[in-house]
């Protein structure tokens, strides 16, 4: 392994960047729609609801048949991907931001409220600040499922660590296949890693 990585730096590098680069705009994406259903879920409450149980049947469809899905509408490559992997990760997100504010103590929210404040000044300034921590775990599940669901994307043309293990398995290469699959952990890991040690310096704050 060490051996192909010190001849072929190139190989390893490529698609690790291109993994690296679809899971940043994934997660991007991800957060922000997420954020936008939170504020109109805190307007009506009832769509919240109905928003998880949909998306909870778009993340039980296989990851293969929703790109087959998409490809006559965004064709192969990466924006397939990356549509496929942000309406994945809204049931994650969703389920657990929605969760973490709705854990948030009822007379704190009272409380809010016989301030004056608005809907949204309660979800922005009382509930999001009070459910970091489901907020961090609705993101380290993104981040898993983003980089693991990928690396199936390199089926339709979308790069990543995924082009790496198809190709040592179509070229029975184990040190390929062995490259992808550490590589898609590691990153998996590092990424997770740095989110706990930003989650912790945020509960300490």
């Amino acid at each position: 392994m060490i051996e192909y990585m010190a001849k072929h730096p190139d190989k390893l590098l490529t698609p690790l960047i291109e993994h690296i680069e679809m899971l940043v705009i994934t997660l991007l994406l991800s957060i922000v729609i997420a954020a936008i259903f939170c504020m109109i879920s805190a307007l009506v409450p009832f769509i919240g609801n109905v928003l998880i149980h949909f998306f909870s049947i778009v993340y039980s469809i296989p990851s293969l048949a929703l790109f087959a899905v998409l490809i006559p509408v965004t064709g192969l490559g990466r924006t397939t991907a990356i549509v496929v992997l942000v309406v994945y990760n809204q049931y994650l997100l969703l389920r657990n931001f929605l969760a973490g504010f709705a854990n948030v103590n009822s007379n704190v929210l009272e409380a809010a409220k016989g301030t004056g404040m608005t809907k949204i000044q309660v979800l922005t300034k009382i509930q999001v600040p009070l459910s970091k921590g489901a907020i961090f775990t609705g993101m380290q599940l993104a981040v898993v499922s983003t980089i693991g669901i990928g690396t199936i994307a390199a089926s339709i043309n979308a790069g990543g660590l995924g082009s790496l293990l198809f190709d040592g398995l179509r070229t029975l290469n184990t040190v390929k296949i062995l490259w992808g699959t550490v590589l898609s952990a590691g990153l998996a890991i590092v990424v997770n890693g740095v989110l706990n040690v930003v989650k912790k310096k945020q509960e300490g704050g």
